[in-house]
């Protein structure tokens, strides 16, 4: 941008990670510098910043107001998170033209910083979508007597932190559904479909492991398949405007009368892709699991299993045990393997434990020094007390 003197006019953030794109969280501290580039002496007004955070959601509808007659309903919102201004240079007026109060900056390039708190309250995840987007920006404005402002915006990404490790994201999602197709006076055998996933929770690139069994009793040939669906939901004036859209998909292999198909964590990868929003008033990003069978010739069967994109990766710990006790579920219900109905007591802790055992597990920390320095001081202490304690009675449990 070339306005007189003025060469430039940029800005950049001090990055907080180390692929050195622009990204915080509510609560962190946003600071950078707007350099000004000049090939002569010139007399500035003011050099400001404005920094401001916001969702917004907008689109049109076509009314019928009588014969012959139609409008176009607009239906606009808008939510702040903050909204910041500061002076780098000069003074807050600069709508005269006056020479008083004007600051020379000379010849050269020169950098002012700049630095400004994120509000600790939750903020929306930058997005972008059909009818609206959460955005936040810095925004530089050099006043001049007698010239026109030079402007120049920037954006930065805010994500709004969802950690998939939690228990009802941790959860499994299953559901089944039946179908029977009637043709005239003639019914066919059912289509039924049970499927089940994981956990609710999930982070770009992952894999989601879909544990189905389809059943075709129908006399048509009929396609298992799966698909991820981002919907975006928009509210403004008391009315919600809505898309869906396919995210990832997958296909299953042609079922003829009669046969039975199984998916033993058939998979399905998460593309990169916004994270859920979940806390924003005006706009909500949700994604779901859709398992169904393509029936030709008539309403497909299907199952919608709900999921979060957080931002959060799953802890290795959760997955083990979240994969664990979701394959054993799965065995159980889908392999025809059951539970006893009193299951077998196990031993005593006296056939497991012996009295030596139990005494040196009661050794002097300073006796397990390697293990110490492994482990931090709180959990070493609480490992170490209850090793080899009894188990409570198996009627508690």
């Amino acid at each position: 941008m070339v306005l007189g003197k003025v060469k430039s006019l940029t800005i950049s953030f001090d990055c907080l990670n180390d692929s050195n794109v622009p990204v915080y969280s509510s609560g962190d501290t946003v600071s950078g510098r707007v350099s000004l580039e000049v090939t002569g002496e010139i007399r500035v007004k003011s050099l400001k910043i404005h920094a401001r955070g916001h969702a917004k959601v907008r689109w049109t509808e076509s009314r019928n107001a009588g014969s012959n007659t139609a409008y176009t309903q607009n239906y606009t919102e808008e939510v702040e998170y903050f909204n910041h201004k500061d002076i780098l240079i000069g003074h807050e007026r600069d709508d005269d033209n006056s020479e008083e109060g004007l600051h020379t900056i000379l010849s050269g390039r020169h950098e002012y910083a700049f630095s400004f708190e994120l509000p600790q309250t939750p903020l929306a995840t930058s997005f972008e979508g059909r009818h609206g987007s959460v955005r936040y920006w810095v925004k530089a404005e050099l006043h001049r007597p007698w010239f026109l402002p030079v402007k120049l915006k920037k954006e930065f990404t805010v994500f709004e932190h969802i950690d998939i490790n939690t228990p009802s994201l941790l959860s499994p999602q299953a559901g089944t559904k039946e179908k029977t197709l009637c043709c005239w006076f003639c019914t066919s055998g059912p289509i039924s479909l049970s499927a089940k996933i994981e956990r609710k929770g999930y982070t770009p690139g992952e894999s989601i492991q879909i544990f189905a069994e389809i059943e075709n009793c129908s006399s048509r040939v009929v396609v298992p398949k799966a698909a991820i669906y981002q919907t975006q939901a928009f509210y403004a004036k008391g009315k919600m405007k809505e898309v869906k859209q396919l995210v990832a998909n997958l296909r299953g292999e042609s079922l003829s009368s009669g046969k039975t198909e199984t998916w033993n964590g058939k998979q399905l990868k998460i593309p990169p892709v916004s994270p859920s929003i979940l806390d924003c008033s005006i706009i909500r990003v949700e994604y779901s699991l859709m398992v169904y069978v393509d029936i030709p010739g008539a309403m497909d069967l299907f199952l919608n299993l709900p999921l979060v994109i957080g931002t959060i990766p799953l802890h290795p710990f959760g997955s083990r045990t979240s994969s664990v006790s979701s394959q054993c579920s799965m065995n159980m219900n889908w392999l025809g393997l059951t539970l006893p109905e009193r299951p077998e007591a196990p031993p005593s802790y006296a056939e497991v434990v012996t009295e030596e055992q139990r005494q040196s597990s009661l050794a002097p920390l300073g006796a397990c020094d390697d293990f110490e320095r492994a482990l931090p001081g709180p959990l070493f202490a609480y490992i170490q007390e209850f090793r080899f304690l009894p188990p409570p009675l198996y009627s508690e449990v």
